[in-house]
Order: C-alpha cells, then sequence, then structure tokens
C-alpha cells in the first residue's frame, strides 16, 4: 500500500505540473507591445499615458534596478471567443515565484484608471466575456524591482542603492498575449490541489486519506492527457463526492481574513511602497464584486493615505467597499511601528494618527491593533491599546523565537501598569498564508487552546512586498469551508473572529509583562543614525509642542497644527518595524537620515521662534529654558529662567600618570590606558566599580550571526571579544579627558567628564566607523549585586532577570532600553543612561573573592552586509553617562535630562510652566495644543516609578474645566469645574491625558 500510494501521488504531481496547468488557457492570441523607459524615477500616470512609446517584442530587455518601463498592451478580442472567459496573460520576466521580491506591474486602463497589479503568482488581466470584436489597451506600470533577498541567502549586494546598483537591465519581457481562461480546467485545478494538499495531511491510516487518494486516482484515470480540456468535466465528477464530505462537528474553526502584509519600507524604498500599496489594493477590490464574501483587512493608515494622495480615483474604490464591509481598515497606528524603539509620547500619537485618519476618512473606530510583524512588543502596549479606545492585539512575529515556545494563542495581555487587552496570535504561524492544506493542518494541530477554545484566525494573502489575495486562495477557502478532514474555514473580519473568540474562550490563560521575541536582537542597533534621528526627533518635538503651547497661552502665539501634525507623521513613519530597526536596504536608511535633518532644521526654528517670543527682547540676561519634567540648575521644569552654574569639577594629573576627576559628589579615577579604574561615591562612601575591574572599557566582537544580519545577534557572539585598551593619546583640558584610540579601520575619540552638582560621569564619544561585521560594546563592571536590571519603556521599566536560570532567561542576552538601564540592591544601584542607544546587555560574574559583579553594558555599533554592505559606515556622536547611587527616582530624571539639553538665549523674562506638579513620580511626557484646534491645553502624565501616587497638579492659566480623555483627546469621564490644583491618584504606571479648556482663550 505504501508504495501504491507513492506511484499515485507521484503521477498526480506530474499530471498537474504538466499537463493540468498548462491547459488553464485553451487558445491565445499575441498582443501588439510598444514601451516607453522612464529617464529617472516614477512618473504620474498622466505623464505617462501622454508619453511617446517605442514598438517592443517579447523577449526584449528592460529595467535597471529600480527603474520604471511603461508598456502599452493592445489586442482584439477574435469574434470566436464570443461569451468565454478572455483575459490578457503578461509576464514580466519574473524569475522567481514570490510576489512582492522582484518585477511587479500595475495596470491602467487608457483613461487612467487602475486595474490591478500583476506578479509571479497572478498574471492576468480580465477582458470578460463580452468582448468578442473589440479592441482593447492596457498601460502597465512595471518596476523593475531587484531581487535582494535572494534564494541563495543573505549575501551583500550593491543592488540596495541606485548609486551602487548598475545601469544594466534585469528583466525581459516574457509573455504578453489573450487567452482565454477553460473555466472547467480552473475548477479541476482548484479541487485537485485542495484534496491532494488534504490528502498528504491526514494520517497514513487515515480512512478519508485512502478514500481521497482513491478517487484522486479515478479522477487521472477520467483525463485524457491528450484532451485536457475535453475531459476535465468528467474528470471534476470523480471528486464531487470527496469534496461534499462536511467537515467533523468539532473541526476547529479558522476565520480566513484577506490580508497584505506590506513593508512600508524595507528590500525597497519608500517611493516604491506607495506602488506596492496600490497595486495591492487594485488586486483586493478587484476581487471583491465577485466574491462577496470576501473580507480584506489593511492596516497602516499611512498606506491608505498615500492611496488618497497617489490614486484618488482607487481610493474611491477602497471607500465604496469600506461602506459594503469587504474592505476593513485595521490596526489603529500610523504604520507597523517597532514597538521597542519608539519614545513614549511617540507611541501614543502612532495610535492618535492611526485611529484618527480612520475615523476622518472612514467613520471607523477601529478596534484591533494589527502587529503581525514587529520584532517583538512592549509591556507598555496593553495600556496604550485600551487608552486609545480599542479592544483586542493580534500578532504573528512571537512564532519565530529560536528557544522558546510561547505557549499561547488565545489569551489576556497584561501590562506593566495591570491594564489586560484580549489577544491572538494565529497557530498558522504566518501572516502570508496561501490557505494551503498544509497551513491549515498545521493551525489545527498547533493550536495551544484545544479543550478551552475551539477557533483561531488565519490571515491570508501575498504579503511582505504586497500582492494580496488570489483567486485560488479564494478557491481553496470555499472548498474548505466545510470538508471532512480540514478545519472549517471561514471568510470573516477581524471583528467577527475576535467577538466570536472571545465568547468562545472562558476561561484565557494571562501572560504578564513584555512579548519578548527572541530572534533579531540586532535590531536594538543596527543602523545608529536612523536611532539617532529618531530619539532626537521625539525630543525636538517634546520641545516644539511645549514651547508652542507656552507661547500661545502666555502671549499668543501662532500654534503650528498643521507643521507639527506633519512633523509627527514623518517621524511616525520611520519607526515602521524596518526603518527604525535598522533592517533596510541602504537606500532607505540613506532617505531617513536626510528626513530626520529636515526635521530637526524644522523643529529648530519652530522652537526657536516660540523661545523668542517667551524671552521677550534680547538683553544682558540670559535666559535658560528647561523642556525636562524636573527641575535643574535652578530653573523649574518645563520653564525658563536665570540658570544657576554650580562648582566646576577638578581635573588633575598624577606623578604616576593617573588622572583625577572630582566634583565634590564623585571622585573618578583614569588610569594610564584610558579606562575608569575608580567612580567613587562621596556621599554614600561607596565604589561604584567593581574590584579590579575598570569601566567604560570598549569592547569589540566578532558579529557573524546565522542568518538575518542586521537583523541578529547571536549569542555565540561573546566567544570572541577584544578589550579596547589600547589608545593614541590622553590629554587634559579644564574640564575632561580626552582619549583617543585607533581600532581596525576606525578611530574612536572618547571625553570623559563629571557634571557639576550631580553623581554622574559623562562620555561623550565620536566614532568615525568602518569595521565590517564587528559589534562594538562599552562595558560597566557595576559592584552590586543585582538579580534583575530595569529598563526604561515607554511611560514606565520592565524589570528583566540577570541570570540565566532558565531558558526564558538565557534568551534575553540582549535587550532593549530606552534612555536608561538600572541596577541595584536594596537601598543603593547605579544607573547608565544614553541618547540614542537602545541595545543593551547585563551579566553577572563571580569575583576572584566570591562576591558578584553586575556588568551593564550598552551596544554601540554594528556592522553588518546585509542588506546593507556598508552599515553604519561614518562618523558617529555618542552620549551616555554612568549615575552612581541612583534609583529609579534618579534614573527617570537622569535620562529626560541626558535628552533634553538647555538651551540659553538673551532674554529679558522668565518663563513660568503651564503646569506644575508636587511629585516627582509624576512625570510630564507631553504639552500641547488640543488638535481640535480649540485652544484647549491638552496634558500627558504617567507615574513614573512603578507604585501609586498622589500629586497636586496646578496650572499658571485659567481653566473653566478639566476633562480626563483617551489618546485621542476624547472624553472618558464628565469633566469637573475649575479648581486651583488637581488633585490626581495615579496606579503604578499609569497615563492619564488631561483636557483643560481655558478661560481667556
Amino acid at each position: 500500500m505504501h508504495d501504491d500510494r507513492s506511484i499515485v501521488e507521484k503521477r498526480l504531481e506530474r499530471v498537474l505540473a504538466e499537463r493540468l496547468r498548462p491547459a488553464l488557457h485553451t487558445a491565445s492570441t499575441p498582443c501588439e507591445v510598444a514601451v516607453w523607459h522612464v529617464p529617472g524615477e516614477p512618473v504620474p500616470v498622466e505623464e505617462a499615458l501622454a508619453a511617446d512609446y517605442d514598438p517592443a517584442a517579447i523577449g526584449d530587455r528592460w529595467g535597471p534596478a529600480w527603474g520604471t518601463s511603461w508598456f502599452r498592451i493592445s489586442a482584439t478580442v477574435p469574434e470566436q471567443w464570443a461569451g468565454l472567459a478572455v483575459e490578457a496573460v503578461v509576464d514580466l520576466g519574473f524569475d522567481d515565484d514570490r510576489a512582492g521580491f522582484q518585477s511587479e506591474g500595475l495596470v491602467y486602463l487608457p483613461d487612467g484608471r487602475p486595474v490591478k497589479g500583476l506578479n509571479p503568482r497572478n498574471t492576468f488581466i480580465p477582458v470578460g466575456p463580452d468582448a468578442a470584436g473589440q479592441r482593447r489597451t492596457w498601460f502597465v506600470e512595471a518596476a523593475a524591482n531587484p531581487l535582494i533577498l535572494c534564494p541563495e541567502g543573505f549575501r551583500p549586494t550593491p543592488l540596495g542603492d541606485p548609486a551602487t546598483a548598475g545601469p544594466d537591465p534585469l528583466y525581459r519581457l516574457e509573455r504578453a498575449d489573450l487567452a482565454v481562461l477553460d473555466q472547467t480546467v480552473w475548477n479541476l485545478v482548484q479541487d485537485t490541489e485542495v484534496l491532494d494538499q488534504l490528502m498528504r495531511e491526514l494520517p497514513t491510516d487515515s480512512p478519508r486519506r485512502h478514500e481521497i487518494l482513491r478517487a484522486l486516482e479515478r479522477m487521472l484515470d477520467a483525463l485524457d492527457l491528450h484532451d485536457v480540456p475535453g475531459s476535465a468535466a468528467a474528470a471534476r465528477s470523480q471528486l464531487a463526492e470527496v469534496l461534499a464530505r462536511p467537515a467533523h462537528a468539532s473541526a476547529h474553526v479558522l476565520s480566513a481574513v484577506g490580508h497584505a502584509h506590506i513593508d512600508s519600507a524595507w528590500l525597497w524604498p519608500l517611493r516604491e511602497t506607495v506602488r506596492k500599496v496600490a497595486r495591492t489594493v487594485a488586486n483586493v477590490t478587484a476581487l471583491m464584486p465577485e466574491h462577496p464574501e470576501f473580507r480584506f483587512a489593511m492596516s497602516q493608515a499611512q498606506q491608505l493615505d498615500w492611496v488618497k494622495r497617489h490614486h484618488p480615483a482607487l481610493f474611491e474604490r477602497v471607500r465604496e467597499h469600506v461602506r459594503g464591509g469587504q474592505f476593513v481598515p485595521v490596526g489603529g497606528m500610523w504604520v507597523e511601528s517597532d514597538t521597542n524603539m519608539p519614545g513614549s509620547e511617540a507611541m501614543a500619537r502612532q495610535f492618535v494618527h492611526g485611529k484618527r485618519f480612520y475615523l476622518e476618512e472612514f467613520g471607523i473606530d477601529t478596534q484591533e491593533v494589527w502587529l503581525p510583524d514587529s520584532f517583538g512588543y512592549s509591556a507598555a502596549l496593553p495600556q496604550l491599546v485600551v487608552a486609545s479606545g480599542s479592544r483586542w492585539f493580534l500578532t504573528q512575529k512571537i512564532s519565530w523565537s529560536q528557544t522558546n515556545k510561547f505557549p499561547h494563542h488565545t489569551f489576556w495581555w497584561e501590562g506593566i501598569d495591570g491594564t489586560r487587552v484580549f489577544t491572538h496570535f494565529p497557530p498558522v504561524d504566518t501572516y502570508n498564508s496561501e490557505l494551503s492544506g498544509g497551513e491549515l493542518a498545521h493551525a489545527a494541530r498547533n493550536f495551544a487552546e484545544h479543550g478551552f477554545a475551539t477557533r483561531s484566525l488565519v490571515p491570508f494573502g501575498h504579503g511582505d512586498g504586497g500582492g494580496g489575495p488570489t483567486r485560488e486562495m479564494l478557491a481553496r477557502a470555499y472548498r474548505t469551508a466545510d470538508l471532512e478532514g480540514s478545519p472549517k474555514v471561514r471568510l470573516e473580519s477581524p471583528q467577527a473572529f475576535f467577538e466570536a473568540a472571545h465568547a468562545d474562550h472562558r476561561a484565557p490563560a494571562v501572560w504578564s509583562g513584555e512579548l519578548y521575541l527572541e530572534f533579531h536582537r540586532g535590531t536594538y542597533t543596527s543602523q545608529a543614525r536612523t536611532k539617532q534621528g529618531n530619539r532626537r526627533s521625539e525630543h525636538l518635538l517634546r520641545e516644539a509642542e511645549l514651547w508652542c503651547a507656552t507661547a500661545a497661552v502666555a502671549a499668543g502665539h501662532d500654534y503650528p497644527h498643521e507643521d507639527l501634525d506633519r512633523l509627527w507623521k514623518t517621524v511616525l513613519l520611520h519607526q515602521f518595524h524596518d526603518i527604525l530597526p535598522g533592517s533596510s536596504i541602504a537606500w532607505v536608511h540613506r532617505e531617513a537620515e536626510a528626513a530626520y535633518r529636515r526635521v530637526a532644521v524644522e523643529l529648530e526654528e519652530i522652537i526657536g521662534a516660540a523661545q523668542r517670543v517667551l524671552a521677550g527682547p534680547a538683553g544682558a540676561q540670559q535666559i535658560t529654558f528647561n523642556a525636562a519634567p524636573h527641575a535643574r540648575n535652578g530653573v523649574p521644569a518645563m520653564a525658563a529662567g536665570p540658570a544657576q552654574e554650580g562648582a566646576a569639577p577638578t581635573v588633575a594629573r598624577q606623578p604616576d600618570g593617573t588622572i583625577l576627576l572630582d566634583n565634590g559628589l564623585v571622585h573618578a579615577s583614569i588610569d594610564h590606558r584610558g579606562l575608569l579604574t575608580s567612580v567613587h561615591d562621596s556621599t554614600a562612601e561607596r565604589e561604584a566599580l567593581a574590584p579590579g575591574a575598570a569601566g567604560n572599557l570598549l569592547q569589540l566582537h566578532a558579529d557573524h550571526p546565522n542568518e538575518w544580519d542586521a537583523w541578529d545577534i547571536d549569542e555565540f557572539y561573546r566567544h570572541q571579544v577584544r578589550d579596547l585598551t589600547e589608545f593614541d593619546t590622553i590629554d587634559l583640558d579644564d574640564t575632561g579627558v580626552v582619549i583617543r584610540r585607533s581600532v581596525g579601520c576606525s578611530t574612536i575619540t572618547q571625553r570623559i567628564s563629571l557634571a557639576a552638582g550631580v553623581r554622574r560621569v559623562d562620555v561623550d564619544t565620536e566614532v568615525d566607523w568602518h569595521e565590517s561585521e564587528k559589534l562594538l560594546k562599552v562595558a560597566f563592571p557595576l559592584d552590586v549585586h543585582a538579580d534583575r536590571s530595569a529598563s526604561e519603556i515607554q511611560f514606565g521599566h520592565v524589570h528583566r532577570p540577570t541570570h540565566t536560570n532558565t531558558s526564558w532567561d538565557a534568551a534575553k542576552f540582549e535587550i532593549c532600553a530606552h534612555r536608561w538601564i538600572h541596577v541595584g540592591e536594596p537601598g543603593y544601584g547605579h544607573a547608565v543612561t544614553n541618547d540614542s542607544t537602545y541595545g543593551h546587555d547585563v551579566t553577572r560574574d563571580t569575583r576572584p573573592d566570591g562576591g558578584t559583579t553586575t556588568t551593564v553594558r550598552l551596544s554601540l555599533l554594528r556592522a553588518p552586509r546585509f542588506p546593507d554592505p556598508d552599515t553604519d559606515h561614518g562618523v558617529h556622536r555618542l552620549h551616555y553617562s554612568l549615575v552612581v547611587g541612583a534609583d529609579i527616582a534618579d534614573a527617570v530624571r537622569e535620562g529626560y535630562r541626558r535628552n533634553l539639553p538647555e538651551r540659553t538665549l538673551p532674554g529679558t523674562r522668565t518663563v513660568e510652566p503651564l503646569v506644575e506638579v508636587d511629585d516627582d513620580a509624576v512625570v510630564v511626557e507631553s504639552v500641547k495644543l488640543a488638535d481640535d484646534r480649540s485652544g484647549d491645553v491638552v496634558v500627558r502624565l504617567y507615574e513614573s516609578r512603578g507604585g501609586r501616587a498622589r500629586a497636586r497638579l496646578s496650572t499658571t492659566f485659567a481653566a473653566d474645566s478639566v476633562t480626563r480623555t483617551d489618546l485621542l483627546e476624547r472624553p472618558v469621564e464628565e469633566p469637573s469645574g475649575a479648581t486651583d490644583a488637581l488633585e490626581l491618584r495615579l496606579r503604578p504606571f499609569e497615563i492619564v491625558t488631561l483636557r483643560f479648556t481655558r478661560r481667556d482663550r
């Protein structure tokens, strides 16, 4: 029997490949083709339609990398094809079967209306049954996107930037003809594939498997291989009975949601994503009239905004199908953002701008947060999801974890503040399902909640590079809706799934804390300039909103609503999960750096204008602006006035060459190698550094991950390390020590200094980096016994183990922190703050005396070669500090200080803060004017230490009322009347958004 099955299966494979699929089109006639090669970047369709076209032929080469060619394809439908299913078939030269990763096309009618996209898995253009004798013309905008992720693996390539990609054409036009689709043969192919795939997933001793196998054998016997069209109906009839057998009552239920995960940039630039979105949207809206059951979920408001701006006619098709319930906006975010690295307010604004777009354009308040592909999920997200007015969360990426299998698929996810959100993690383990038999069977077998719940979701459609669902996928969905041996597939919306799943699962498990991805840990470090641009932009936006709101309230200054909205959206776009993590091609990051420069210039102008209004006429006095949420140097939080200068630290070289720095609070020693050998806390009379260890020790590791170069740091990188103790020069000046080192092809210049009046050692580092496949870290071995570290995340912090007791602990060998990371014993600890670094690791080592050293390391730079072969080459300026004797409150305060430097300009006025809070545990994250331009003042704050807080918030402006709102500034409580001060009670890490109605607006 085993051999017999094998013979039938092999026979079936060959017949499908060599006879059935090639017989889909029964007749064809060539089209006439002309071409216009665009001399540069893509052009609007109007310009392409008016261009001069040259004759072209099948076999012609086209498309240097990233080029565009427009093909005009024309043909007259033969009279004898009347009543038949006629379509044009176009092969642009597809040399790989993956949709979205190579050449693609968008088909237009001569009037400029888009029809549908073309890719290797979707090559037809519908003509229809009533076109006999008619001449048809289409224009195809063909994109010569190079194949970056080649089948051979992660190999450095020059194709990631037009500057290095070369002029040679990549593709050859292979086919352009009219053809008749034999619908009986097409349906026979779909029947056969569904049964074949199902049969191969059933146990070998299953009666159902044998039943299907014999039916397929009868089908093959009924098929005349010399006349497939003539025998297809008879062959189909042999499969009808086994296809009609209903599924078992206990079969797993799969909600099939059409989807096309489109990376807003990755192995292609942003401008190409604009076109990918149009191709995909055209495809799915073309399917909808013929498939009323089909539901397509599209996330990322930014992408729909691109459709609106670049393809208004296509956007109207979207509106029509949104109204009809088939096109379903989901996600509630501006882009599918990374969630590890965006700052607090930026993460909130992802929801604000995303949900507001859907509300304004479609009248839909999205309920699902849809993040299938981001590289781990911050423990702050549940509270932000609920505070945005959403109810559900979906991800898939955690299935990529290398070490530990995540134990749930449908569960409550609890954030750091205790907020829970109903979460689903599709057991199909892909967001690009084709609804194959293997995928459906895996989803049912893999589902972790059997016995507690009965249903899961499967997102289907070509994704990453776009394309979306196909007619073949829908055919599979119809055939598996109620089929014995298969899960029950239902075409429905995410909302329908979540409502049913919530009712179905009566006692979901709870997962508390972050959803840490045990993979792609290098994304905390790759492309440092992109990360630095993000961090700086976030803090400039805080300053711009704060000072513009203050100037508007205090002096009637115009608040730049439109400019700030646009700049926020630029920053949010670049937080997409392949841009901010550093995993895109060189072109993407080159453009990101330029975008951040433009953002910085514009925000500096906005900030400067508001501060000049506030400071008043220039005079002899210097006014210092403190945008931080804590007072410093005599200036209150979020206010301006004359600063108080502390006593300058001393710097001295000793006879033995040791350099001493002292500010009265910290006494630091730097040895002949330029390394910190002592950082003594004069207040606590404790040494910060571990005995015999050196701080600010730069270390270089070989960095050769097994795959996914820009994405991954594999644990074995630690097996090779070089301590950078050699130096070129060590120089002193009045305020610090400057050490210059050379390593490989790179140079590192560091300035070590003490800040006045605080227990802090500052290190300013400039690296001219030209290494390859290296990882640069800096280590601080600290004399504390800490079994966990605290890392800042959005609106709080998360604790992670420093030990490796379990595989879950050991897997967190590289972790993400925002502005600070803290380690300590009860009553005493230290913090390391930074201005643009996210990757860290914390380890514990045994000292010779038997004690424990806790070492905190920052990951400063990497040098992966794929997908950008010159990742991070060039000059970088990085700043970090060791804060000794620090508790969490100190870490929070110093993190803000490091990222919000004071600004000083001549003026005559002090500036009062718009709001004041009497408890430093309660941090004001943003102060702005309301988005609806009412003139109301909006304040967002949070409890920062992880405990309960009572605080008194007062304003320096008159307010008629104050209303607690959600993130979108919509009321969640009734307004309260005016009062001199507002009493607040906050839970640990609770976020509160308050809207003040001004009396004098």
